[in-house]
């Protein structure tokens, strides 16, 4: 067996590529990380686990630079000498590139400068051009991205851009590469061709660092995991000994056991068809001839969770965005029938006003204004329901912000903290209160559990239920199989902007929709 195919049971011996030790960073009031060690081999993929603030984060922020050396306590050894990076561009520079989990994209830019952006082949100070379109070709291709390099970031979706990301990251010389929730803006099938691309730079001598939430992925791709909680290691586990289960990482992550991931269907009765979407046929923004929905036509049930699976660019979040509104693409042909009348909703306030909701995949761009405190985000998507002439109730709105807080145990010091500063599944928290002020009869969800810890996942898979208890209609996008399958009643498949296949929740498997999700067919008319 090679050195590079051998598991990390057999590379113990090694030489450490890194180790942390006895790392501890403090903020005002906060000690964030407390005597934490890691040590990483090399050709190791070496995950890290933990609920949203039990430091993962801050730890590869002091590896990578971003707290500098100097304000954080402990010691950080990078093939076997003691680092003092005082910037990105410094852990870089010695082979380690960091793809945080907030990417650092800029709209207006091209793929391509995106990629070099900062680290432009540029002999004698001027820029070569074709060979930045030629390379970036050539890392597209690599991260499996079929788009053309001059296309700007800003006409791409976020599942693309972290592939932009991933390409950015090998195009620098990296020995070590950090991934912060890599595949949260993926479905399946796009996660695991990232997966295999992970492993494939182990079989190069990359080792990677990979923060998720994703359990089976962390399991299938590791061959060491470390758990924080609370801002301290917990424990470090061998996959390759056969020590993990993802009830173990769970144990570890929360201090206790998860018994039941999903809550259980209740016995409330599903309702009659309340919402139906005819014929519904949309164009790209962008390139008019082609179709992102064809001719669609679903249905939703009051009490009813309705999923909607699909590849990427399978055309899930154009749907659900256009008919919000109509607030993307262009308009071509179809219906909406709500409670038996037809309703024209052209804008987000005619949806709005007739009872629809719409939480978005993208919470940090589109769901919440992160300059903003709890209580003004609460509020803001109907503020007519706490203000008089037109002029916003102070104590309403407090009294509305600490409501939602307590209901859905936001975790905040006070409804004036900003959502900037909260985790990540505090932030979606925030941004379903602010739609349950609306009082919505359908709730569209866009990903709602993307990057946040099973444990928040698990409170928000209980508020979607309660919702849905209550009569509301919801429907539900997400990449995660396990999730659709766990909370539908239906499950609607999609390829290529068409209804492929509708699922009753007891015939749906992950296979039967996976082969559903990746071919073509007529759709299905239930009218």
């Amino acid at each position: 067996m090679s050195d590079e195919a051998k598991p990390s049971g057999a590379q113990e011996q090694s030489p450490a590529i890194l180790q942390m030790r006895g790392i501890t960073k403090e903020f005002p009031g906060v000690k964030a990380l407390d005597d934490v060690t890691l040590t990483v081999r090399p050709g190791e993929i070496h995950s890290i686990c933990g609920e949203n603030g039990a430091g993962k984060s801050t730890l590869m922020k002091v590896l990578s630079g971003v707290h500098p050396y100097g304000t954080y306590g402990g010691d950080v050894v990078f093939n076997g000498e003691v680092a003092q990076f005082r910037s990105i561009r410094d852990s870089e520079q010695a082979g380690i590139v960091i793809i945080h989990q907030e990417l650092a994209l800029i709209p207006e830019l091209s793929i391509a400068e995106n990629i070099f952006l900062g680290n432009e082949p540029a002999p004698r100070g001027r820029i070569r051009w074709d060979d930045v379109r030629v390379r970036a070709v050539e890392l597209l291709a690599r991260v499996g991205l079929d788009e053309d390099p001059s296309t700007k970031i800003k006409d791409i979706g976020v599942g693309k851009q972290q592939l932009v990301e991933i390409a950015k990251a090998l195009s620098k010389n990296v020995q070590l590469l950090i991934l912060d929730e890599p595949t949260a803006a993926l479905n399946e099938d796009d996660s695991q061709h990232l997966l295999d691309l992970i492993k494939g730079l182990q079989g190069r001598g990359v080792s990677s660092i990979m923060i998720s939430h994703k359990l089976n992925e962390i399991e299938q791709i590791s061959d060491t995991i470390t758990i924080l909680r609370d801002g301290m290691t917990i424990e470090t586990l061998d996959v390759t000994r056969g020590e993990v289960s993802e009830d173990r990482i769970i144990r570890g992550m929360v201090g206790r056991t998860l018994e039941h991931r999903f809550p259980e269907r209740g016995p409330h009765p599903i309702g009659e068809v309340f919402f139906e979407v005819r014929d519904w046929t949309i164009r790209h923004p962008l390139a008019s001839e082609r179709l992102v929905a064809k001719s669609l036509h679903f249905t939703v049930r009051r009490g009813e969770i309705v999923g909607f699976a699909g590849l990427m660019g399978a055309g899930r979040t154009e749907l659900a965005m256009s008919v919000f509104g109509r607030s993307y693409g262009e308009y071509v042909s179809g219906g909406i029938v709500k409670d038996g009348v037809p309703v024209e909703l052209r804008t987000v306030s005619e949806a709005i006003q007739h009872g629809l909701a719409y939480v978005s995949e993208d919470r940090k761009s589109l769901g919440l204004n992160l300059i903003d405190d709890i209580k003004r985000s609460t509020v803001a998507a109907k503020l007519t329901k706490i203000s008089r002439r037109a002029v916003v109730d102070s104590f309403r709105e407090r009294a509305v912000a600490e409501d939602y807080r307590r209901q859905l145990r936001i975790k905040a010091s006070s409804v004036d903290q900003g959502v900037s500063k909260l985790s990540g599944g505090n932030q979606q928290k925030v941004v379903l209160a602010r739609w349950m002020f609306t009082e919505p009869d359908l709730l569209i969800l866009d990903e709602p559990t993307r990057g946040i810890d099973v444990g928040a996942k698990t409170e928000i898979y209980g508020i979607i239920r309660e919702l849905a208890e209550k009569g509301a209609g919801i429907v539900l996008i997400s990449s995660e199989l396990p999730e659709l399958l766990g909370m539908s009643d239906r499950i609607y498949t999609l390829f290529e902007g068409r209804i492929t296949d509708e699922f009753d929740i007891a015939d749906a498997d992950p296979e039967t929709l996976m082969r559903s999700m990746t071919r073509s067919a007529t759709p299905k008319d239930p009218r």
